[in-house]
């Protein structure tokens, strides 16, 4: 592009001649012009629109574009730092223990998660899966938290988190910490190598300290699912690339093996509740144990709640427990599903279909069906001292609750954010370089 510029330049210095007519009266000049502009702006919209990978196929995982390569390290003094507001792409071999280091100051809670990816074809057990804790310098652990394949022993992105809370006992002050991550394997398992995925969220104090109580009160039965004519809507093949759904009745295609990625924006004050349904199949006969699974993550993608169902060809649904409406007292709760409900912000559905699957009832693609309901109005914050990084990660927009409704995906894909809003820009810089070479040509071309 840039020869082709200068080449241009140099022909227009060049005697000041009229150019030659081309096409409807155009000089040849701008006619070329504009082949290239479009040229060009067809490129780049190619480009921001391509996808990752296909959403749901099994083994793939829709990794975050602005994620770090970063390798981990089998001592703690070796570990690589990690920074908050950050996400990093590593990997994780067999029987392996890996440390990644975080540099924390004294008042924010931080929040540390993990996914792993195995390859497709994995042979895992129910039990496969990855332990991720928090420790401090002197190795005294702060949190930890495993996930496991479960009970279909399908293989699929599973994610656990760790964190460091202030107001806990232990791991306070500022300084070094770690995270280490470890994998579980059963003897008869592949010894494949896991992609892993890690985030690092970091939650500012509030300005005005509030009650350390959980609510004594909320509405804890659980609602009818929503009912309604369902709205087509693929999911995304990761965290960052999840699609946006809100309050309704949506419905995507998964095949065996594959995953599907939801996000929906819940503020403070306001209760979700969600169910999957599997579809009936009319082919094969048989049963699946675990066939479905549907999992939810809260905003810093710490696991929340997961229901799953067998399959046997008929109708299937799988309800997430009642969860509490979102506050930022939920925290103090003991269970993992009234706890994890801490945040406003994008809250993540994964789905997952059992590869076993298409053993009994061939390859698929299964509908699947989910009803969502956001209920309860939304109200402030409960006042932060400061910004989360990443910035707004715990904030509910009007772009968010829009993209809701649209079904747009990727809000944490920082690359292809930056990807779009950079052809965007070219392209309207392209095209008013366009026009004011047109207005100059014909101005030439007219005397």
């Amino acid at each position: 592009m840039g020869r082709r510029r200068t080449a241009w330049w140099r022909t227009r210095a060049q005697g000041g001649r009229t150019p030659v007519a081309g096409a409807a009266g155009q000089p040849v000049g701008v006619v070329r012009r504009v082949s290239v502009v479009v040229a060009v702006l067809c490129a780049t919209a190619a480009l921001a629109g391509q996808p990752a990978t296909a959403a749901g196929a099994p083994g793939s995982y829709g990794y975050d574009k602005g994620d770090r390569a970063v390798d981990g390290a089998t001592r703690a003094a070796d570990a690589v730092g990690l920074n908050s507001g950050k996400t990093y792409r590593s990997s994780l071999p067999k029987g392996a223990g890996l440390y990644y280091g975080l540099t924390l100051d004294a008042v924010s809670d931080v929040y540390v998660s993990v996914t792993a990816v195995p390859p497709a074809g994995t042979t895992v057990a129910a039990t496969d899966g990855i332990r991720v804790s928090l420790q401090n310098a002197a190795g005294t652990g702060c949190t930890h938290q495993s996930a496991s394949f479960g009970a279909s022993r399908s293989p699929h992105p599973v994610a656990a988190w760790a964190a460091r809370e202030t107001g806990r006992a232990l791991c306070k002050g500022s300084g070094q910490y770690y995270v280490l991550v470890e994998r579980v394997d059963a003897s008869g398992s592949s010894s494949g190598t896991w992609g892993l995925e890690l985030t690092v969220v970091s939650e500012p104090p509030l300005a005005r300290a509030g009650t350390s109580d959980a609510p004594q009160v909320w509405n804890s039965e659980s609602p009818e699912p929503v009912t309604g004519e369902a709205r087509s809507r693929a999911g995304g093949s990761g965290f960052a690339g999840a699609v946006a759904v809100g309050q309704g009745v949506w419905r995507g295609d998964i095949p065996p093996g594959g995953t599907l990625f939801y996000k929906v924006p819940v503020d403070w004050g306001q209760q979700l509740s969600v169910t999957a349904d599997l579809e009936a199949s009319d082919a094969g006969s048989g049963y699946v144990s675990r066939a479905l699974d549907l999992a939810l993550y809260n905003p810093v993608r710490a696991s929340v709640d997961e229901a799953g169902v067998g399959y046997q060809g008929s109708p299937r649904s799988a309800a997430l427990e009642a969860l509490p409406p979102v506050e930022y007292r939920n925290r103090y709760f003991v269970i993992d599903h009234e706890s994890g409900m801490r945040f406003a912000g994008a809250y993540y559905l994964v789905v997952h279909l059992a590869a076993q699957v298409a053993d009994d009832f061939g390859p698929g693609p299964f509908p699947v069906t989910l009803r969502v309901r956001v209920a309860g109005t939304a109200h402030g914050g409960p006042g932060y001292e400061g910004q989360s990084e990443p910035r707004n990660v715990f904030d509910v927009t009007s772009q968010d609750r829009a993209a809701a409704v649209t079904g747009s995906g990727g809000g944490g894909d920082t690359a292809m954010k930056l990807l779009a809003v950079a052809g965007i820009g070219a392209g309207s810089v392209l095209l008013a370089t366009l026009g004011a070479w047109t207005v100059a040509a014909r101005r030439r071309a007219a005397t």
